[in-house]
């Protein structure tokens, strides 16, 4: 598998090669507020924020979904070097606004390494800052990130409604069949979003935003049979919050599968044999992109131990192409979760990897 060492997985997956017990992540308590900082001697890490909002009025509604994510790589290569210049962490950054009346998505990029007050990640807490982006998280817990993109502005606050949700097994989360690939991983879901986002010269006032927060890091890379992953991240209206993954083969199968149901002070963390994914395969289930040639299923069912649900893009056209940053075209956008009846559950954001090509790390 050939390596690329500026190289950072866009996702909200920890994921890792195979490897022996010996390199497995130990099982350790997540301590806070320092686990909300930067772990830099782990290789990857990322703080991945989603949501969506009215932004309109009553009579006339405005849904925008807008994705904020953050990565630090470690690179090896540079770790012995004793120039001040050697990059030795590297800083980027993806954005994103879809707005689903206009039918309109954006995106853009940074990237930059570690130093010279450009770009940052603070261990203490979340603080972390790429030129004119930045995400930081205050004393009493409200998240703040400012984002000045090439097509739109980002100025929103996150403030938590529900304690930490830790998955897989007390923050630590498996990621394949081996041991090694794992990731320590929490979420904050049922975050209340509010702000200001600017696009096409307009300014729009966020109510009743609703936003979702993924902070991960790992020391190990993507499982050489695994082409890429499909991941949800599900506020439901009733309060409750899902996860569900899997890591996909080139034949389409699952190599691994997770997640995680929290409804009130009861939460399911999923087995691999508790998740199955299957996506649509109408002509209305799958998008192919004018960019990329990529065919994304925009329509899945998620069975899980828990319920079995659907899942529904609302918009086909929102794949990201940062090959300028992290090397990878990925599909990340905002979605409909649904009863097996059809009944509209909640929203969230989508994410799926490796179908415009296999992932080169």
């Amino acid at each position: 598998m050939r390596r690329r060492p500026v190289l950072l997985l866009p996702a909200s997956l920890a994921l890792s090669a195979m490897a022996t017990s010996a390199d497995a992540l130990p099982a350790q308590a997540l301590v806070f507020p320092r686990d909300h900082g930067s772990h830099p001697e782990f290789r990857t890490e990322w703080w991945y924020l989603t949501g969506y909002a009215n932004a309109g009025t009553s009579d006339k509604p405005r849904l925008l979904g807008f994705q904020i994510t953050f990565f630090r790589s470690r690179i090896d290569a540079a770790q012995t070097l004793q120039s001040r210049f050697a990059a030795k962490q590297l800083m980027f950054a993806h954005a994103a606004l879809t707005d689903i009346n206009a039918q309109k998505h954006w995106h853009d990029q940074r990237i930059a390494r570690a130093g010279f007050g450009i770009a940052q990640a603070a261990e203490s807490t979340t603080d972390v800052k790429l030129r004119d982006w930045s995400l930081q998280r205050s004393a009493n817990g409200v998240y703040h990130s400012l984002i000045q993109a090439k097509d739109f502005n980002l100025d929103l606050s996150f403030e938590a409604t529900q304690p930490l949700l830790l998955q897989g097994n007390a923050g630590l989360s498996r990621k394949g069949p081996e041991l090694a690939q794992a990731s320590y991983y929490y979420s904050q879901p049922q975050l209340k979003a509010t702000g200001r986002i600017t696009h096409s010269g307009k300014q729009f006032k966020l109510t009743s935003g609703i936003a979702w927060l993924d902070h991960e890091w790992s020391e190990e890379i993507l499982h050489p049979e695994a082409l890429g992953w499909d991941w949800i991240g599900m506020n439901l209206f009733d309060g409750s919050s899902l996860t569900a993954f899997q890591l996909r083969r080139k034949d389409g199968s699952a190599l691994w599968a997770g997640g995680s149901l929290r409804s009130g002070n009861n939460t399911t963390i999923f087995a691999p044999q508790d998740v199955r994914f299957k996506a649509g395969t109408t002509q209305e289930a799958v998008w192919k992109s004018p960019s990329s040639g990529a065919r994304y299923p925009v329509q899945w069912t998620v069975n899980t131990s828990r319920g079995n649900f659907s899942v529904r893009a609302l918009m086909n056209a929102q794949e990201l192409d940062s090959r300028s940053s992290t090397g990878t075209v990925y599909w990340e956008g905002l979605a409909d979760l649904l009863s097996e009846q059809g009944q509209l559950l909640g929203r969230g954001y989508l994410e799926m990897t490796g179908y415009a090509g296999r992932l080169q790390i």
